[in-house]
């Protein structure tokens, strides 16, 4: 990886970057992560008026500077990874809102995120970043670990909180 966060892999390089959730790109992909996470959760597929509500119910004004921030990845040029970072303390931030498309998984862009994503809460000033997930998100699970997050106790009382991660970042 190089200072701006390009990855090269064996399929694409991916390239990781500050962006406003509000652009096309920031908002489609959280679009998309809002109809992965809540149709596996139902078992079905969302409609978009559901897509819309989620939007409002949970919404990403907290990943804005000087608290927050929040990544657009791109393969080739293709914007199909986000995610977001949010200061909970002084020294402790959060992940939320990570996710990479279908058809780009297994090819780097979970680490991609991961590491620019750590670099945004350094940049903060946070000392370690949490995170909480579901049980059915196993990709995720999976990535977190990989990555050196351990799981914790419970930090918070989230309704689809049902595990809790950790890492330290200096």
């Amino acid at each position: 990886m190089n200072s701006d966060n390009d990855v090269i892999t064996g399929t694409g390089t991916w390239k990781v970057a500050p962006e406003p959730f509000t652009t096309p790109d920031g908002t489609a992909l959280r679009r998309a992560y809002y109809a992965e996470v809540a149709g596996r959760y139902w078992k079905r597929s969302v409609t978009e008026a559901e897509i819309d509500q989620g939007m409002l119910d949970f919404p990403a004004d907290d990943l804005l500077p000087p608290t927050g921030r929040f990544v657009v990845g791109r393969l080739d040029g293709r914007a199909l990874a986000c995610g977001g970072i949010r200061l909970l303390d002084p020294v402790t931030a959060e992940l939320t809102r990570v996710y990479v498309d279908r058809r780009a998984r297994g090819t780097g862009g979970g680490a991609a995120l991961l590491t620019a994503l750590e670099d945004a809460g350094r940049a903060l000033g946070a000392e370690r970043v949490r995170l909480d997930t579901r049980s059915d998100l196993v990709e995720a699970r999976a990535l977190y670990a990989r990555h050196g997050y351990a799981e914790i106790p419970a930090y918070n009382s989230g309704p689809y909180a049902e595990h809790w991660f950790e890492k330290p970042l200096v």
